[in-house]
């Protein structure tokens, strides 16, 4: 609705005016390559709503996903995003996922994430750098993750090398960090090395 896509602007534009300059550092590139193109509408349904726009010089498209809970806490959802371990046992695509570096000073992690895709394709393996922050002020929680190289992971040639991987996610409850209801906005773009989207992808593993 013209509704959600204003509260969806409006979170946008909230994460861009909040993030202090250290922390735009690691805002996806693809959102500005991207500005200028239109998004196009891939699914629609009461709940979960997903674009794609193409970013431009590249074949890759940057994907933006908008969505409502009624009846989870921003901050369970929020933890369950930074949980590892817990993901490691509800997401069955997952084949290695660990913190290999902690920042204790600015927060960032450094994350090794290995994820089963179908048969015939190789697993994909991504390094990446992620940060967040909980912003009372503005009422909102921000994840923040793009591709980086690690000396402890070297290319594995098990796995296929992703290089390209930013996203965003905004989290902005209804009301409080603790009261059941919130929107999320979630911006990303990666490149998987195959002509199918990543959720296309998902959809293939768990359609079997």
């Amino acid at each position: 609705s013209a509704q959600e896509m204003k509260r969806m602007e409006n979170m946008s534009s909230l994460l861009h005016g909040s993030v202090p300059e250290d922390f735009q550092r690691l805002e996806p590139k693809s959102e500005r390559e991207a500005a200028e193109q239109p998004w196009e509408m891939v699914m629609d349904k009461k709940h979960f709503r997903l674009w794609r726009r193409p970013i431009e010089g590249t074949h890759l498209y940057q994907y933006r996903v908008f969505g409502t809970y009624t009846d989870v806490t921003p901050r369970q959802f929020f933890n369950v995003q930074l949980d590892t371990e817990y993901r490691k046992k509800w997401d069955s695509l997952v084949i290695k996922l660990d913190v290999i570096e902690r920042d204790l000073a600015t927060g960032s992690e450094v994350i090794h994430w290995v994820t089963h895709f179908p048969y015939p394709m190789y697993s994909r393996d991504y390094v990446y750098v992620r940060r967040y922050r909980v912003d009372k002020e503005n009422n909102m929680m921000v994840l923040v993750s793009r591709a980086v190289e690690h000396p402890s992971v070297p290319e594995d040639p098990e796995y296929v090398r992703v290089r390209t991987y930013e996203s965003q996610m905004v989290i902005r409850p209804h009301k409080t960090f603790d009261e059941n209801g919130f929107d999320y906005l979630l911006t990303y773009s990666d490149n998987p090395q195959t002509v199918f989207p990543r959720y296309c992808v998902s959809w293939m593993v768990s359609s079997g």
